[in-house]
């Protein structure tokens, strides 16, 4: 690495932990219901440093930052290693690395397609499956037992539901900012493919950390939270972090290119 993409990774990270800290210090916003994922609006910062500076500074930057908030506000060095640092990384890498590329639109178009209707079928046949039977088979039990059973299965498959929602959601958008954001279409799709990516990294390895240690208290707390708790820490992340990404992005990096021209990535093969 060149001495000034150290420099950048430095400035990234500082900037990023900083206005984390501050956002966290004046809006202490949590996952509803089940703590621990922060409100962070403020990924924008390694997103534009990514497309300006290359994948690799944003990645760094973000992970490096990522780790120093965390440090400040729950002080859980093992879980930051393992969901925050990993998720910062590989999703401000994907999202520079497919910023400064060209898209086979139709292909992307079609491997999206493909994905929406994967997720949407698990979700179906987890619910046909496993839940509705066990419900079927356990009808003859008495009715506070059957109760019980209910409000275990429930949760799981509002999960799997809005997931599913979620993921059209994000078919959908994809396929409107490719054919009405034509100028931003590569760094629309790294934003989408790289916060799902970082998203779903957080989501399940929360939920892992969870079965193993104990949460940190000063972000939610508690331990072996059920399944369906990654699947909303995911969609809280995603749903939360995209509309900074998408509408904040755009404005910042035009104004870098007016100023800096030669900043402005040519779109590599």
């Amino acid at each position: 690495m060149k001495a000034l993409d150290a420099a950048l990774v430095a400035v990234c990270a500082a900037l990023y932990s900083v206005f984390g800290y501050l956002i966290w210090a004046f809006l202490p916003i949590t996952t509803p219901g089940i703590g621990i994922v922060r409100f962070w609006p403020n990924v924008v910062i390694p997103a534009v440093f990514a497309v300006l500076f290359g994948p690799l500074v944003g990645g760094l930057g973000a992970a490096i930052g990522i780790f120093i908030s965390d440090m400040l506000i729950h002080g859980d060095p093992l879980l930051s290693l393992s969901a925050g640092v990993t998720a910062n990384f590989v999703g401000f890498y994907l999202i520079g690395y497919i910023s400064r590329r060209k898209i086979d639109w139709t292909k992307l178009l079609t491997i999206s397609s493909i994905g929406c209707l994967a997720i949407a079928f698990s979700s179906l046949l987890v619910v046909s499956y496993v839940s509705i039977p066990q419900i079927v088979q356990n009808r003859l039990l008495d009715e506070n037992e059957f109760a019980k059973l209910l409000s275990g299965i429930e949760p799981t498959v509002n999960a799997l539901n809005l997931w599913t929602a979620v993921s059209i959601g994000i078919f959908i958008l994809t396929v409107a900012l490719g054919f009405l954001w034509t100028k931003w279409r590569n760094y629309g799709m790294g934003c989408i493919i790289g916060l799902g990516v970082g998203s779903t990294i957080i989501g399940f390895v929360v939920w892992l950390y969870s079965q193993i240690f104990v949460l940190p208290a000063a972000v939610g707390g508690g331990s072996q939270l059920p399944f369906y708790a990654a699947f909303i820490w995911l969609i809280w992340t995603f749903a939360t972090e995209i509309p900074f990404l998408i509408l904040l992005g755009p404005p910042i990096l035009k104004v870098c290119y007016r100023a800096f021209p030669s900043l402005k990535p040519k779109e590599e093969e």
